[in-house]
């Protein structure tokens, strides 16, 4: 299996027991049709080659496809390309967490929450979403395409958190669909990059607290929060800062979970 390329890396530690960090992983996908010549060029793509290097090999595979019959990807391969690429970015990034904690330990995926198998510390893990078939149907068009994703991992020594990475504002109507009478009541009386900010800041923290209490996604998402929006308001004005909620409680947690909005890293935990 190929190494991805990890950047963009961000660790934040949010108190003595609980550890994020977020990335952005990047694959070219081009060798899904270049066959040979991706395979004796395979060293260039090691994440450690310097940039010269990746420039250099870039150019050697644009006049490749110059040369030859452009190629066309289907929607269903890149999406099962993209949701590999999401999959191993997520476990190379606990390693990299790991490494920064001086953790010798390995992951059990056998059941949820996941937990480390030695320190049974609880992990877990987040992605953003696959592309749209309309966008994966435009990067076919594309002789050289690369994946993008964001991903982020969250370690906790004192009981199970959630995290959530998302990139893209959450469509009104589909807000419309899953929130409570309660809180569209609030969100609809705000300015519309207000009501954007809080609503996808609200379904992060929904997806959130599904990973803790292994809801289903149409009980997690029905969850009312109405009462936190106002510090989700108050709080996150500015879209670089980092900000704590103390004693947010869901209706069965006890005591109650904290929440830590890392809005540069388009990141929420609860914890």
């Amino acid at each position: 299996m190929l190494t991805s390329n990890l950047t963009q890396i961000q660790y934040t530690q949010l108190d003595t027991t609980t550890w994020c960090v977020t990335a952005q992983v990047s694959e070219s996908i081009n060798h899904l049709v270049t066959g040979s010549l991706w395979n004796k060029s395979l060293w260039l793509s090691s994440y450690n080659t310097p940039c010269t290097g990746i420039i250099k090999f870039n150019s050697l595979n644009w006049y490749y496809h110059m040369a030859t019959a452009a190629p066309r990807y289907s929607v269903p391969a890149l999406a099962r390309k993209q949701r590999q690429q999401q999959r191993q970015g997520v476990r190379q990034l606990l390693q990299e967490l790991l490494k920064k904690l001086e953790i010798d330990d390995t992951l059990d995926e056998s059941s949820f929450p996941y937990r480390l198998v030695n320190s049974q510390h609880y992990v877990c893990f987040s992605h953003t979403g696959a592309a749209s078939s309309k966008q994966t149907t435009e990067s076919n068009q594309k002789n050289f395409t690369r994946l993008h994703n964001k991903v982020a991992v969250v370690i906790s020594r004192q009981r199970p958190a959630g995290i959530d990475i998302e990139t893209n504002n959450i469509a009104w109507h589909v807000v419309k669909r899953f929130y409570s009478v309660s809180e569209l009541t609030i969100l609809q009386e705000l300015p519309t990059e207000q009501r954007e900010r809080t609503a996808k800041l609200l379904w992060q923290i929904k997806e959130s607290f599904i990973k803790v209490n292994q809801y289903t996604l149409a009980q997690g998402l029905g969850m009312d929060y109405s009462h936190i929006i106002p510090s989700l308001i108050e709080n996150n004005k500015d879209t670089n800062s980092a900000s704590l909620f103390s004693d947010i409680k869901d209706a069965n947690c006890q005591p109650a979970y904290r929440i830590a909005a890392l809005q540069s890293q388009q990141t929420v935990i609860v914890f």
